[in-house]
């Protein structure tokens, strides 16, 4: 510092290295104390009557003091933590704390622990120590209470020393229980402790290094709070009952500062470490328990909602190496929190469950968590499906927004999370969590939540309103459907205005529907030549309300024309006769049929037809394996995907992966696969270049299975899968489904629930024209319905809806009316698909009613159906 230049450089390093360390003895001694109680040194932390110093200051004065060769204190025996901190001898022979003076009786409670401003491990036991032996917990509660209560106590608290290994990340998975003891009492060794709690420490010392931040030296998913110690101390301290009452007093003076310093003081961007706080907070177990969920869990979901996206990104990333248990045990925080506000209030559309800060702020807490649970499951971030390489033509009409000057919003298709742009991960890319994704839908709150209103805010996204479909992991799949449903009515609402705009700008008379005409016995070549037509000229067409007409039928379509419709599209095109699928007899599902002689347009069509139904709200009867609808959501099959696909692949493909012996020499298997074609003809492809000479050894058998998977989900379908995708994106490219729905949620949606629940359906069934729950017939009815077997069950949801699929929600949710038509007589009951209304005589006994329902549901189709 102040000698003059000295030539021999490795002279001067060891000389620089002296006195940096000895500095760093004076910072410690500002910041944490000797550890002796009895410490009669002015500039040590240990000392009474010692001003405490922030980080900054006790920096500049460990210099101050450096210079002035002042008193320098030799670590106390009782404070193991900082030991590190003084292995090496000092120059400096000046002590002022004698071991005369440490033999003396150190146990003796200071009143309140006055100078302990922050918390180690070994404080905690300490203290908890001396006052298991006065039987007087007071002076720790108090400890607790000042430290817990203040964001920079807390902040500084529990330190570790190094950042995390990887070792140590599995032991927060629960993994590695056996954990070295001598780790947990290791604390701050002198550089990186004075990094840690000054990030400009180093540039005020004059030191030439970097003087970075230790949290931007730590890994994305790392901090510098000890958890395994944090863990250790709250399971000592929760078990008693008058120390965790300072936990929860604590937290409640605690919360609003720190959300008034994240709101209005951008603390985190100046010190990243103040994420500690809460990690250690959230690993106190008891935070769901009732105590807790009147006051001060609110304000801290509502301190923690204010974390910016990269500390919330940091968080999510850190508790993805958790375990299940853990992961599961903060849902259920924040889950319970949402419950018990939910159920303790009136929620309706005039007090919107929107504007509760307690449940908006936990599902915003809930967010980080469910992200944590999907980096933290099965991942596979590598197999993305390309874009179309045409981009899906817009509308040739102008828009209503362009007809005013503005532009089409959301024209490139859904938003996309802010957490999920900033992580680089998407649910999809998860295949299996590591807790299901049910466990973050709330049912109470789905159950009060105003759809309409929550779907207005959703498309304003204004920051006073929030919307929990920009969480759509807390909703089930009927309160998401509702949502899009709304989405897509608007979206028909306001194709339906821009075409009356447009006709009245132009002076042209146009269609505000979406009109198919078609012929029964040429449906599909009638629908296939009028979709394309539409999606040639005007794509924005496929967004408008659809409405069917049968040729030389009169009726009105109110959606059971349409129901019909899709039903047969669907019943002949999946038709095996005609060769676009193959059908597999043992799995029921369907395939692309990789050497089809139809055209793309018809693979386009059947695509455009799945997208309008879930556009137009309709179910259909379709079978495919999973990994269609991963596709449609941007996701490329793989081997495991052949599981559900072709079973009896998957299963030949894994026996070849686990064979104990030699693949070459006892299967004799090459990089060349066989398919047949339509006429059972076989059709050679190689895997790899020149792979008929290319042998399958036990080295290179997994490129080979995964090679051969990707060949049969991917590239022998590729020209079918991309016309199919290309057709579904017609019509839902503007839609938010891809924002809201989970594949195996896109399935519900297409095809419906294959679980039918009767009794659901006698629950909430109506009755009209005279009938009511009592009458003799309704009762026979039930009892006749619930003999039925299982496919004459489905014959008569297919007359009564025109589906025989559940809808999203199953049964219950399908609002079944029975209307009386006539008295007894020989007609068979009919039905108004598109109302689902049976109308049904009142037979006179209940084997003529049998017999007569059974007639009708099994020669319904194009029949009795109106």
């Amino acid at each position: 510092m102040y000698e003059p230049e000295i030539e021999n450089p490795e002279a001067s390093r060891m000389k620089r290295a002296a006195a940096k360390h000895l500095i760093e003895r004076y910072y410690h001694q500002l910041t944490e104390g000797c550890g002796n109680e009895l410490c009669s040194n002015s500039w040590c932390a240990s000392s009474v009557g010692f001003n405490r110093m922030d980080n900054n200051a006790a920096a500049v004065k460990a210099l101050e003091l450096y210079k002035g060769n002042a008193k320098l204190c030799d670590p106390h025996p009782s404070k193991k933590g900082t030991a590190s901190a003084y292995l090496e001898s000092s120059t400096h022979s000046n002590s002022a704390c004698s071991n005369r003076k440490l033999k003396q009786d150190f146990h003796s409670v200071r009143d309140n622990f006055k100078d302990i401003n922050y918390l180690t491990e070994d404080k905690v036991y300490e203290i908890l120590d001396i006052c298991g032996k006065k039987e007087d917990y007071s002076p720790l509660i108090r400890v607790i209470g000042r430290v817990f209560s203040s964001a920079e106590g807390l902040v500084q608290s529990f330190r570790r020393s190094k950042p995390h290994t990887k070792e140590e990340l599995k032991s927060l998975q629960g993994k590695d229980e056996d954990k070295d003891e001598d780790e947990k009492e290791a604390a701050a060794t002198s550089s990186s402790a004075m990094e840690e709690d000054s990030p400009s420490s180093s540039s005020r010392l004059g030191e030439s290094s970097s003087g970075e931040n230790d949290v931007q030296k730590l890994a994305p998913d790392e901090v510098s709070v000890d958890i395994e110690a944090v863990r250790r101390v709250y399971d000592r301290l929760l078990s008693n009952e008058k120390i965790e009452a300072a936990f929860l007093n604590a937290l409640v003076y605690l919360s609003p500062n720190v959300e008034c310093d994240l709101t209005y003081h951008n603390v985190y961007s100046r010190d990243p470490n103040y994420l500690n706080l809460f990690v250690i907070v959230m690993e106190n177990s008891n935070l769901h328990s009732p105590e807790y969920l009147e006051i001060a869990l609110p304000q801290f979901c509502k301190a923690m909602s204010k974390l910016p996206l990269a500390a919330q990104a940091k968080l999510a990333r850190l508790w993805s190496h958790y375990s299940a248990k853990q992961i599961r045990r903060m849902v259920e925080t924040f889950q319970q929190l949402i419950t018990y506000k939910v159920i303790s209030n009136e929620f309706n559309s005039r007090n919107l469950v929107n504007d509760d800060d307690a449940v908006v702020a936990a599902t915003k807490c809930l967010k980080i968590v469910y992200y944590a649970n999907v980096l933290g499951g099965d991942l596979d971030m590598e197999h993305n499906e390309e874009e179309d390489d045409e981009p899906i033509p817009e509308s040739s009409e102008l828009t209503l927004q362009e007809l005013l000057g503005e532009e089409r919003r959301n024209k490139k298709g859904p938003r996309v999370d802010p957490l999920e742009t900033e992580l680089g991960i998407r649910t999809n890319d998860c295949r299996r969590p590591l807790i299901p994704f049910e466990e973050f839908v709330n049912e109470p709150l789905n159950e009060v939540l105003e759809m309409d209103k929550d779907y207005t805010f959703f498309k304003v996204e204004t920051e006073n309103k929030f919307s929990f479909m920009t969480c759509p992991f807390i909703l089930n799949a009927v309160t998401k459907n509702l949502g899009l449903y709304y989405d897509n009515r608007i979206r028909m609402y306001s194709e339906r205005r821009i075409t009356v705009l447009y006709s009245l700008v132009q002076g042209q008379q146009l269609n505000p529907y979406l009109r198919l005409k078609v012929r029964r016995d040429h449906i599909i070549d009638d629908a296939l030549v009028r979709l394309e037509m539409i999606a040639m000229e005007n794509p924005a067409d496929l967004k408008k309300q659809l409405y069917v007409e049968f040729e030389g039928e009169q009726g009105v379509d109110e959606g059971g024309v349409s129901k019909e419709f899709f039903q047969l599209v669907v019943e002949e095109i999946f038709n095996p006769d005609i060769g676009m699928f193959t059908y597999d007899e043992r799995t029921k599902l369907f395939w692309f049929n990789p050497s089809s002689f139809e055209n793309e347009g018809q693979y386009t069509l059947i695509g455009i037809v799945l997208g309008l139904a879930i556009y137009n709200n309709c179910i259909l009867d379709v079978h495919f394996p999973m990994v269609v609808y991963r596709k449609l959501m941007g996701k490329k099959g793989t081997f495991r995907d052949l599981a559900d696909a072709n079973p009896v692949l998957y299963q030949s493909l894994k026996e070849l992966l686990e064979y104990e012996g030699s693949v070459e020499e006892d299967m004799m298997i090459t990089f060349q696969i066989s398919q047949t074609d339509l006429f059972g003809n076989p059709l050679m492809y190689d895997l790899r270049e020149n792979g008929d000479k290319i042998p399958v050894t036990n080295e290179n058998r997994k490129e080979f299975v995964a090679q051969y998977a990707d060949y049969m989900v991917n590239k022998s379908v590729e020209k079918q899968f991309k016309a199919f995708r290309r057709g579904f994106h017609m019509v839902t490219n503007e839609s938010p489904l891809k924002y809201l729905f989970r594949p195996e949620e896109i399935e519900l949606l297409i095809c419906g629930s294959r679980k039918l629940d009767f009794l659901a359906l006698e629950e909430t069934t109506e009755y009209d024209g005279g009938y009511n729950r009592d009458s003799r017939i309704i009762k026979e009815f039930w009892e006749t319905l619930h003999s039925f077997g299982e496919e004459q069950k489905r014959l008569f949801l297919q007359f009564t809806t025109g589906t025989d699929r559940a809808p999203v929600g199953g049964l219950g949710k399908l609002k079944m009316i029975i209307a009386k038509n006539g008295p007894d007589t020989d007609r068979l009951p009919t039905s108004h698909t598109c109302f689902n209304v049976l109308l049904l005589p009142e037979y006179s006994s209940k084997e003529k009613l049998r017999e007569r329902l059974l007639k009708a549901i099994t020669y319904a189709k194009g029949f009795g159906m109106l």
